[in-house]
């Protein structure tokens, strides 16, 4: 039988897609087929996949509401399956905050759900000012700031540890 895998992610500047396109990638590299949705665009029954992988961005410290939303709604569903999700978040881009177990949006995620996915993992994203509209600048800026980050407004870095993310799509494909 052909395992039916589906990720669905939510992305505010086109990071968290990146990383799913490299996890389908992976995926399909190890034989199985994959498919890409957006929460705007996912509208097929959770019970057509063996496996689910939901992925999320954070702004200002909070996962995407529409996944949040699709959690909360879905979480009978998702719970006879197999799945797993993953936040895309800048915060880990310092090791000592780069594991589900001690990323500070995570633990806060998971304390407001209820759904327990059967993996977790967190990804640092990237940090490019200039793709930000004024207002999300300086409130980033301003959060670097506060977290010793770099604020200078020409500042893009790619903090993803793609190897990372290669390890977890094999993850994905087997368990």
């Amino acid at each position: 039988m052909n395992e039916r895998i589906g990720i669905i992610y939510a992305t505010v500047d086109g990071h968290t897609l990146k990383i799913c396109n490299e996890l389908v990638k992976t995926i399909e590299e190890k034989g199985k087929k994959v498919d890409l949705f957006t929460i705007d665009t996912f509208n097929k029954n959770i019970s057509d996949f063996d496996k689910l992988i939901i992925g999320s961005s954070i702004r200002y410290g909070v996962h995407h509401e529409k996944i949040i939303e699709f959690i909360n709604k879905n979480k009978p569903q998702l719970d006879t399956i197999k799945t797993a999700f993953f936040s895309v978040n800048l915060v880990a881009r310092k090791p000592e905050k780069n594991t589900a177990e001690t990323n500070p949006y995570v633990i806060k995620f998971f304390k407001n759900i209820t759904w327990k996915p059967t993996i977790v993992e967190v990804f640092a994203g990237m940090l490019d000012y200039k793709k930000y509209k004024t207002f999300d600048r300086i409130m980033i800026q301003f959060i670097m700031w506060m977290t010793k980050g770099p604020t200078d407004k020409n500042t893009k870095i790619e903090y993803t540890n793609w190897k990372k993310v290669k390890q977890f799509g094999k993850r994905l494909a087997t368990f």
